[in-house]
């Protein structure tokens, strides 16, 4: 394998959980060159993984006349792509560019006459982690399988754009930095408004230093039922792009969020992050856990499928404040003893 294209066109925490495939590729095949495709709003992302070589635009290339998406894949000489999100329409050009290997699910009809290879595992009934199954479609080509606590080691992130001065300076060095992203866009379940705003009024303010990120939209959601009621965080929601986003979770020193893109973010740049899960496939931690040296998940130790055809799940609910305010203070605990000892 030389020129590989990885395809996923879906979500941050997805890509998210893609991005140790360039490097694992690399570890075998060192002089392999990697291409991603992916959605405007992840290139920021890709582009921050020092083993993805390129970037290709699928909001783009979608847009071209097929001669035109022909001519261009061509010029990229790929002998290879991985079909790690299924998309009809992607394996229908891939196919027609004539690469050469077109690797893919079976559990995806149009995959039958659009790849060549079809990978025989289910992701919805497994008991591995999604990083660890987007990994095991490179077996064939040599890579090991990879238990979940040597993953992180593969997120190969490096390219953090600077903070802009104007955040940076929201950043209190005295103070244990935490950022709350309340919203998942749908992805998870989430952790209520005002439980959040009952953890900010917990925490003491002299030693915590709150943000609230997130989209324009996503603050307004939140503002009536806790944003209001707490002035002294810090909203920072529709404030940041996400190369500003991945730069802000790189200065802060913690997080706590739904299974969601910043949630993977901040737990592969090293910080402490915490995810808030419900116990039900496939949603569970069991697949979606954030990956890094200082990530940590809490869950309702119950059967959580009465909640799965309701919009609201107890099952979250339940996680109580005291529960994520005793995690957050033991690192804040830790920092603090640190910068002392400094």
């Amino acid at each position: 394998m030389k020129h590989v294209l990885l395809s996923r066109t879906d979500n941050l925490g997805d890509v998210m959980l893609t991005l140790p495939m360039a490097k694992a590729l690399k570890s075998v095949h060192p002089h392999c060159r990697i291409w991603f495709l992916g959605k405007t709003y992840t290139r920021a992302l890709v582009e921050a993984c020092a083993s993805v070589d390129g970037f290709v635009n699928w909001d783009d290339l979608r847009q071209q006349p097929a001669d035109e998406q022909r001519r261009f894949l061509r010029a990229l000489d790929l002998d290879t792509v991985f079909h790690v999100f299924p998309n009809r329409e992607v394996a229908k050009v891939m196919k027609a560019a004539g690469i050469r290997d077109r690797v893919g699910t079976s559990h995806r009809l149009w995959h039958w006459w659009t790849c060549n290879r079809l990978l025989f595992y289910s992701r919805k009934r497994s008991d591995h982690h999604e990083a660890q199954l987007n990994l095991m479609m490179l077996q064939r080509h040599g890579v090991p399988f990879y238990e979940r606590d040597q993953i992180a080691a593969l997120y190969d992130l490096a390219d953090f754009v600077p903070l802009p001065e104007h955040l940076a300076k929201l950043i209190d060095p005295n103070r244990f930095n935490l950022v709350l992203h309340p919203k998942s866009k749908g992805s998870a379940r989430d952790w209520h408004a005002t439980k959040f705003r009952a953890l900010c009024e917990t925490l003491p303010r002299e030693r915590f230093n709150i943000f609230v990120t997130g989209t324009s939209a996503e603050g307004d959601a939140v503002r009536a039922d806790f944003l209001s009621h707490c002035p002294w965080v810090h909203d920072v929601t529709g404030r940041m792009n996400l190369d500003e986003l991945f730069a802000f979770l790189v200065a802060a020193d913690g997080l706590v969020a739904a299974s969601t893109g910043p949630l993977h973010m901040c737990a592969a740049a090293g910080r402490h992050a915490l995810g808030l899960f419900a116990p039900m496939r496939p949603i569970h931690p069991g697949r979606w856990a954030p990956l890094g040296p200082k990530a940590e998940v809490l869950v309702a130790d119950k059967d959580c499928n009465a909640c799965r055809k309701q919009t609201s799940c107890p099952c979250i609910a339940d996680l109580a404040v005291a529960q994520v305010a005793a995690r957050v203070t033991a690192w804040a605990d830790t920092a603090l003893e640190s910068m002392k000892k400094a």
